[in-house]
């Protein structure tokens, strides 16, 4: 048995043919069907049933779980050989919020890729919600998101404080005003952050506690679809104040404080506890934590 077996072996769970795993590995389909039939040879069992669609048959089911978990274990070997290297190298994939890959990782990517160019970065941007799941499963290997709640298998450290805050058009009644209450809110049509995001659990419990229903029209699963939708005056919303720098000095928003919102919240980097981590996310990690506040929080 050797490593190509076993991608050929997972390429064809993939794809479900022969052909194309051999389109995708380079190899003929000839070659394909011999790397699986020395398996099957040495294993003495049939992986692979041939009807069309291929499938992996029950044995090939519990075959290709090892598989993918050598395949890791092999990946992992070649990442911790390559890091003896003195130059940072490698792969990083970030999971955050919208709004912040926006906001902030322009800055603090241009720096990062300017210094170490052999690091490749690649973003995945999801509610908020899901950054702490997805760092805890291992389909991101660093995330930024608010931390508002304890996981006993992540690690975090903070890098700086946002607050919520409401937000109006231009010509909205209520753009006149600098400062509000939340019973003042009781029939304003508001547009709101999908229920998974933080943001949205955060202002559902302001409600709750005033014992106020909000007048919702409309639900988004973005930051940044709901401000485009409050700029044209389809509602109010309750929006990260980072994320809107660049509409409060264009003037296309206005925003108006809430005496019950004026609460910090933190946001930080999360990786999972107890993972190895290649000299790219050691260096990214060690360059993120050692940026002052205001990096992250100034308008430049």
């Amino acid at each position: 048995m050797n490593i190509s077996q076993l991608e050929t072996l997972i390429t064809i769970s993939k794809t479900m043919s022969f052909r194309k795993a051999g389109e995708l590995l380079n190899l003929t389909q000839p070659a394909v069907s011999a790397q699986i039939r020395t398996l099957e040879d040495e294993f003495k069992t049939l992986l692979i049933d041939r009807n069309q669609p291929v499938t992996l048959t029950d044995h090939g089911q519990v075959f290709l779980e090892h598989a993918e978990k050598i395949i890791t274990i092999v990946e992992d070997l070649k990442q911790r050989l390559s890091d003896l290297s003195s130059t940072p190298q490698g792969h990083i994939v970030i999971g955050t919020t919208s709004s912040i890959a926006i906001q902030l990782l322009p800055r603090v990517l241009s720096y990062f890729q300017n210094q170490y160019p052999l690091i490749k970065t690649t973003i995945h941007t999801m509610p908020s919600s899901q950054v702490m799941t997805s760092v805890e499963h291992g389909t991101v290997d660093i995330g930024i998101t608010y931390l508002t709640e304890k996981n006993p298998n992540v690690d975090s450290s903070v890098l700086y404080f946002d607050t919520f805050e409401l937000v109006v058009a231009p010509d909205h009644p209520m753009s006149g005003l600098t400062h509000t209450t939340v019973d003042k809110l009781r029939d304003v049509p508001f547009i709101m952050l999908a229920p998974d995001t933080l943001g949205r659990r955060f202002l559902d419990q302001i409600f709750r506690k005033y014992g106020l229903q909000p007048n919702i029209v409309m639900e988004l699963s973005s930051s940044e679809e709901v401000k485009r939708m409050v700029e044209i005056n389809l509602g109010a919303a309750v929006v990260s104040k980072l994320s809107i720098y660049n509409e409060l000095k264009h003037g296309s928003l206005r925003m108006i404080k809430v005496n019950e919102l004026e609460m910090t919240h933190p946001v930080g980097v999360v990786y999972k506890s107890g993972r190895y981590l290649n000299t790219a996310m050691q260096q990214f990690l060690s360059d993120l934590k050692g940026m002052p506040e205001h990096s992250f929080i100034s308008s430049e």
